[in-house]
């Protein structure tokens, strides 16, 4: 064989390895999953979250071809679950469905956090949002949020607003409203959050900052009064209720929302495939269908959306919770 012909199946070998190499990724890719995921949910089998986070795992168990598995992994407002799954592998078969007290207002609040959000978990997808709905009793002399901020300002300190406790959604989208009309009002935490709805009805509490799903049932039913849903546009469960930028407040805006992430060094290929997948189920309308009868949105996106939006709402409500002087030890 001449030295010519031998240097050019050297070249067509060290060519066909190096195209190997460069395929690995891709084959990799291609092969996840092969066994069943896990994704933590950090709260206890009740609330809003559980519900929708099964929701949408039934239908990427179908997208995947593999089961995904649901824990729930409850304690510390979700910051024991999401712990767990930081320090599992990052391979992509154990997920946490985190929300945004987890992830944007539990930095404020605690004095110290057992893991970085920005840092020890890689985004993947938002995947649902629940909005806060501002209402109050039927007794209450407000039918718009206008004529309900004329009634606070001209009794400073003596409306009550409950809350699923110190530093929830509930409370923190009471503090905005505060810090932006410039307005008093205390703040009632409980333990149970159905409690307070029942005081809400019974005219003991005044207004409540609620998560729509907690409420529509007693809007629907005239028990209480809603003035203004606090997100970008009007639910299809409740479209006669404005949102706060067309009832006059613009910047209003609370919601809890949830978002799939992994633990941070999971390979690129495997979040891509899951954030693939996310969105494509999130796009089924028998899903759609589902959230919206819940009053919840199904968002999407890519991980990159996820990671700014997450770092805008750490920065807002960071700002209220410092407002608010909550803490959580």
């Amino acid at each position: 064989m001449s030295s010519t012909s031998s240097m050019r199946n050297c070249f067509a070998a060290a060519c066909a390895a190096f195209g190997l190499v460069l395929a690995a990724p891709t084959g990799h890719a291609q092969e996840y999953p092969v066994k069943p995921v896990k994704l933590v949910i950090p709260f206890p089998q009740a609330g809003t979250v559980d519900p929708v986070t099964r929701m949408l795992a039934e239908a990427l168990t179908r997208a995947l071809g593999q089961q995904v598995v649901v824990e729930n992994k409850p304690g510390a407002n979700g910051n024991i679950g999401t712990t767990e799954v930081t320090r599992a592998a990052p391979d992509g078969y154990t997920l946490v469905a985190a929300s945004s007290g987890t992830l944007a207002t539990n930095p404020a609040l605690y004095k110290s956090m057992p893991f970085n959000p920005q840092k020890d978990l890689a985004p993947v997808a938002l995947y649902a949002s629940v909005p806060n709905i501002l209402v109050v009793t039927n007794t209450l002399p407000a039918a718009s949020l206008a004529e309900f901020t004329s009634h606070v300002r001209a009794n400073p300190g003596k409306l009550n607003f409950g809350s699923s406790g110190n530093g929830s959604s509930m409370h923190l989208a009471g503090e905005l409203y505060r810090k932006m009309s410039g307005t008093q009002m205390t703040h009632v935490p409980y333990l149970q959050v159905g409690n307070a709805t029942i005081d809400l009805i019974s005219g003991q509490l005044q207004l409540m900052f609620q998560l729509v799903p907690g409420v529509t049932q007693q809007i629907r039913a005239g028990s209480i009064r809603p003035l203004a849903v606090l997100s970008p546009k009007r639910l299809a469960s409740l479209p006669n209720v404005p949102t706060s930028a067309e009832a006059g407040m613009p910047g209003l805006e609370s919601s809890a929302w949830f978002g799939v992430l992994a633990p941070s060094g999971t390979p690129r290929a495997v979040i891509e495939r899951l954030n693939r997948d996310i969105n494509l189920v999130l796009k089924e309308p028998a899903l759609i269908k589902r959230y919206a009868d819940l009053g919840v949105e199904a968002l999407g996106g890519t991980p990159e959306d996820f990671a700014r939006y997450l770092e805008s709402e750490t920065v807002k409500w960071a700002e209220v919770v410092r407002f608010s002087g909550a803490k959580i030890d």
